[in-house]
């Protein structure tokens, strides 16, 4: 069964260009978004497995999108996808919630490592449930 992914940039060659890159590693792109708000409303019908996303966009940034994904959904799963270079705003989503940073332009296989590492390193380690003591 594919992951399936949310990709998130105001640039519709960016998000052709991560789509191409996933369609090969096992990914299924569930949903795109071109801004912070329509990120946020997304996630919240989709609940895709994970997201990319930009942080530099029009009106609703990715650091908007960022804080409102994880206050929906804790354990959300977001790989930064940005050409900014500012330490700040990099610590600032790091701090977020951001699970990691790619710096555009990117090369697809980095992208797909990156969505597969933050997939193994969040799932819960097991799903058993202890019966309760008598």
């Amino acid at each position: 069964m594919a992951k399936r992914l949310l990709v998130v940039d105001d640039a519709l060659i960016i998000r052709e260009l991560v789509k191409d890159a996933v369609s090969n590693g096992g990914w299924e792109v569930c949903g795109e978004a071109s801004d912070g708000r329509q990120a946020v409303e997304q996630y919240r019908s989709l609940r895709p497995d994970a997201v990319t996303l930009d942080l530099v966009m029009p009106e609703y940034d990715g650091l908007y999108a960022l804080r409102h994904i994880r206050e929906f959904d804790s354990a959300a799963r977001v790989l930064v996808v940005s050409a900014i270079d500012q330490t700040d705003t990099l610590k600032e989503a790091l701090t977020a919630g951001a699970a990691d940073f790619i710096v555009k332009p990117f090369d697809g296989a980095r992208v797909v490592q990156a969505l597969d590492c933050i997939m193994r390193s969040t799932l819960p380690e097991t799903d058993t449930v202890e019966a309760p003591a008598h």
